[in-house]
């Protein structure tokens, strides 16, 4: 299973840019799924649903289920955060998962950029921004530089990158 991570500063665009890829690969034949990482605590249940009384009562997951949908949810306790290796582990193989954040984790990525978020560039010291996507110019970069609206050619950047050519459902 291939991943690649897409990564910038808040409000740079990541998750719009996710949003775009998510059906310009499924239209490509590519099965992808995502994994995203919170800054702050999270929840996906609410106060109230027995699922979050299960764990607020102390269980270690809560595995929620009907007919169009499962969610289980992990409760660390004390235990450190996961790493995005360890996650991709635990999900259903596809044919790519797009990361977003993680932006120090060692996976390959694409650097998101826009004029109004705040942030030092990573690229310059981070080996594993493969690609940048920007809404400026990007001066001096080393490495594919793509406008942040062009989603098709980003969508053919990743398929070629992580060896996805012929890869269908």
């Amino acid at each position: 299973m291939k991943a690649l991570g897409v990564a910038g500063w808040g409000n740079s665009g990541k998750t719009a840019l996710i949003l775009r890829l998510l059906p310009a690969l499924a239209a490509r034949g590519l099965r992808v799924s995502t994994l995203k990482h919170a800054h702050r605590d999270f929840d996906i249940d609410r106060p109230g649903k027995d699922s979050h009384s299960h764990r607020a009562a102390g269980a270690v997951e809560v595995l929620v289920s009907s007919a169009r949908r499962w969610a289980l949810v992990h409760e660390l306790r004390d235990a450190p955060e996961e790493s995005p290796e360890a996650l991709l582990a635990r999900m259903t193989p596809v044919d790519l998962v797009l990361v977003e954040g993680f932006k120090r984790a060692r996976h390959d990525k694409i650097e998101v950029r826009r004029a109004a978020a705040a942030g030092p560039p990573l690229a310059p010291g981070d080996p594993t921004v493969v690609a940048i996507a920007a809404d400026r110019p990007a001066p001096g970069a080393d490495r594919p530089v793509f406008d942040l609206d062009d989603t098709a050619a980003i969508a053919d950047f990743i398929v070629d990158h992580c060896g996805l050519r012929g890869a269908t459902r």
